[in-house]
């Protein structure tokens, strides 16, 4: 028989809505029956593409004598992370307090008042039974010391996180942000890429900030350790070669195995991280990645309306990267004579380069143009050789069942891949990506706000406040249109969305945001997310937000905002950089300044895209032909012409862009005198 999880429309619910365990999703309906019955309360969270959620449920929720046990003592409640981060942040936080890691499936135990006492990730079966009873038999006869143990537990969640604010007027300065690197890049694998461990996360927001270090540091380190990580993730088998977009992470340090499950929020951001970075080298394997990567956004991930689905599973058929894995007897059957090449290519072997599971992850050792002069072949046979073989083995791959998709569609994580695709328009000037970039954008102005308020969960049943993330990935998405398309419609609608951030989530006693908007259900704490993770923290991406809105729409109080939390955050950044990394991104900025890049007139496009042919990662675009931004008064001509600011202050005009980036390069012409 169903359980109360059969009428949700969370894909991760609706997979236990079979099971035993009496679930509840989370809600008042729950947490009265706790306190009524004075029962401890099971908070179980996943997602679903998470592969060891889904070992736990086969072993656990789906058995009649566990979920007995489960029933008769906890009132169990099941939570989608994706969909209530709020609630996932604080048993995350406790569990992690607790037994100093985290992960999921997340399962923390309660008092009925919701604070938590007990909690960890994974449990086989019989560890899960044994801690079932010794809970429940701890709450029926030691109650007292649970209170106390909850107490002190919840003062700790409420007080992590919650930073003092700095009070300086500092300059920053070079030094601070070489103080933030060279101890950072001691961790760095010079070899494999990425850092000295295993497993191996793409940290998309770590290597950006590396990247932009690299060039405006005029640092070589840097940049031999952001291409190093790049091209090896691209030649990994965390890389689906066969129809693009990466995988989660890598178990191992070579970037070899993956953890299968496609996350968009991964792939979003790693478009706009190769799109920068093939912008700064002009590799063309980077530009490869990101058309292949959004080839398979647009085949998989978009939905009829135009937003983004929001993962793949990591198991079809019940089996880990089944879907992904071939033999080399089923390679010999689909490629016949081009088997020879394909295998070298990506390293295929009899017994199965994947030795745990006997079969072979696609994967790559060597430059193409090594590889073609080993194998006495042009570059260009080889590589016509491969694209032909890869044709076949999609069409074989596509006729086996896929893995489930999440067809969940988050504002925060379309922000992102709003983002990733104005990046690529403005890298590689094809329409196509801006086209999807403004069917995103109307999507998310048509169906994810109403009122002032965007909504998190597109077309949840559920009550679907948006959080932090949501507003601040949203923003930074229709910024980059606005950018893309000089368009003032989209800078407004984000101008909206952060005033509304302001009045809802911002913290007037520390200067930072919180998670929760004030109007959002009251939970046992309030948390403010600051760290940068596998995505930038809702508060760093904040205060890039502010800090380009500010320059944008001469506004000094988003200004002040965004230097009060890059100045409260700074200390920390130093002691963790890999943490604070989009921080540190913005710290960039503050040290070198922004250009304030206006074009205007009626070829202001086509000098926009020139202009995007050379790297400035610390720039915002403005103009069109016609705009009632500040910096755009009195600056329209009837010749097209490209205006180089910085702080309100603008060298003289110039009509080539050319010229426009020797102002840029050439610290004697940095805007100062001349209006």
């Amino acid at each position: 028989m169903a359980n109360r999880l059969k009428d949700q429309t969370s894909p991760y619910l609706l997979q236990h809505a079979n099971n035993p365990v009496d679930w509840y999703p989370w809600g008042e309906e729950a947490l009265s029956r706790a306190r009524a019955e004075n029962k401890l309360i099971l908070v179980s969270i996943g997602y679903s593409a998470c592969h060891w959620c889904h070992v736990m449920e086969h072993e656990s929720f789906e058995n009649e004598q566990v979920a007995s046990v489960m029933n008769e003592h906890f009132i169990c409640i099941k939570i989608d992370r994706e969909v209530r981060p709020d609630i996932d942040q604080i048993y995350m936080n406790a569990v992690q307090l607790m037994t100093g890691s985290g992960g999921w499936p997340l399962n923390c135990f309660c008092l009925p008042d919701q604070r938590p006492i007990y909690g960890g990730t994974y449990f086989r079966k019989q560890d899960w039974i044994s801690l079932l009873h010794n809970l429940a038999d701890f709450w029926k006869n030691k109650p007292g010391e649970a209170e106390e143990y909850a107490v002190r537990l919840t003062e700790g969640i409420r007080q992590s996180e919650q930073l003092i604010p700095v009070k300086s007027s500092k300059e920053f300065t070079t030094g601070d942000i070489r103080e933030i690197f060279e101890p950072w890049k001691r961790s760095f694998d010079m070899v494999e890429g990425g850092y000295n461990r295993a497993p191996k996360f793409p940290l998309p927001n770590n290597w950006q900030f590396i990247l932009r270090y690299a060039h405006l540091m005029n640092d070589n380190s840097a940049h031999v350790a952001v291409n190093i990580t790049l091209e090896k993730m691209a030649f990994g088998g965390i890389y689906d070669h066969i129809g693009g977009g990466f995988a989660r992470y890598s178990v191992d340090g070579q970037w070899h195995v993956p953890h299968f499950e496609k996350m968009l929020y991964d792939n979003a951001q790693l478009v706009s991280l190769y799109a920068e970075a093939y912008q700064y080298t002009g590799k063309l394997l980077y530009k490869q990645v990101v058309y292949e990567t959004l080839g398979f956004i647009e085949r998989e991930m978009t939905s009829p309306e135009g937003g983004f689905y929001s993962a793949l599973d990591a198991d079809s058929e019940g089996v880990e990267g089944k879907f992904y894995t071939f033999t080399k007897d089923e390679i010999q059957s689909i490629l016949g004579d081009a088997t020879e090449i394909f295998n070298i290519y990506y390293n295929i072997t009899a017994e199965g380069n994947w030795a745990e599971e006997r079969t072979n992850i696609f994967f790559r050792k060597h430059d193409d143009a090594d590889l073609a002069a080993k194998l006495g072949k042009t570059e260009e046979d080889l590589l016509r050789d491969i694209h032909d073989a890869k044709r076949k083995i999609f069409a074989a791959r596509s006729v086996r069942i896929p893995p489930g998709l999440d067809n969940k569609i988050l504002a925060s994580w379309n922000g992102m891949m709003l983002r990733a695709y104005t990046d690529a328009y403005r890298v590689f000037a094809d329409d196509q990506f801006l086209q999807c970039a403004l069917r995103s954008a109307e999507f998310i102005k048509r169906e994810l706000y109403r009122e002032g308020n965007l909504i998190r969960v597109y077309g949840s049943r559920d009550r679907s406040d948006a959080f932090l993330d949501d507003y601040a990935f949203v923003i930074d998405g229709l910024t980059g249109l606005y950018e893309s398309t000089f368009d003032e419609k989209w800078l407004d609608f984000a101008r909206r969305l952060t005033d509304h951030a302001i009045s809802d989530f911002y913290d007037e006693e520390n200067g930072l945001f919180f998670y929760t908007s004030s109007k959002s259900e009251e939970l046992i704490a309030r948390k403010q997310e600051i760290t940068d993770n596998v995505t930038s923290s809702s508060n760093s991406v904040m205060a890039h937000n502010l800090f380009r809105s500010g320059h944008f729409f001469n506004n000094e109080y988003y200004l002040q905002i965004s230097d009060q939390m890059a100045r409260t955050v700074q200390p920390y950044i130093i002691k963790y950089p890999p943490g604070y990394s989009n921080w540190a991104s913005l710290l960039l900025f503050k040290i070198f300044g922004i250009f304030e890049i206006a074009i205007t007139g009626s070829e202001a496009q086509q000098k926009r895209l020139e202009l995007e042919k050379y790297y400035v990662p610390n720039k915002i675009l403005l103009g069109g032909s016609t705009g009632t931004l500040p910096l755009l008064q009195d600056k329209w001509h009837a010749e097209t012409k490209v205006y180089v600011c910085q702080s309100r202050t603008c060298l003289l005009p110039v009509t080539e862009v050319a010229d426009a980036i020797k102002q840029i390069n050439n610290p004697s012409t940095t805007p100062g005198s001349q209006d």
